[in-house]
């Protein structure tokens, strides 16, 4: 799994590419957790993921959670429909704001 970086006036933009699954979410882990120490907001632009797994989610809602205790924000985008099933079977919608486009997302956050 790649995930490239970006930055757009006060948000960090990850755009993770693959899959997020048990080999492959230690390393989006640390890569998220990393980005919420310095970013006021993070957006993890999920349109080339093709799966998530419950590891991903559990990433996912550690640097959403470290995100809160620094009055940070992180939000998603760019759901391919498996992922959003995904996020809808588990309600992870209510841990972190779902954008239909980074564009979206990015003028929200902003």
């Amino acid at each position: 799994m790649e995930i490239g970086e970006q930055r757009q006036d006060n948000v960090t933009v990850l755009s993770p590419i693959g899959r997020i699954d048990n080999e492959t979410s230690p390393a989006f882990q640390s890569k998220l957790l990393s980005c919420v120490g310095s970013a006021d907001a993070l957006l993890i632009d999920l349109s080339a993921v093709e799966y998530i797994s419950s590891a991903g989610l559990r990433a996912l809602m550690m640097a959403s959670k470290q995100a809160r205790t620094s009055n940070g924000r992180v939000a998603v985008a760019g759901l391919k429909p498996v992922v959003k099933e995904i996020f809808e079977i588990s309600r992870f919608s209510l841990v972190v704001q779902v954008f239909d486009s980074a564009a979206d997302a990015i003028a929200a956050m902003k």
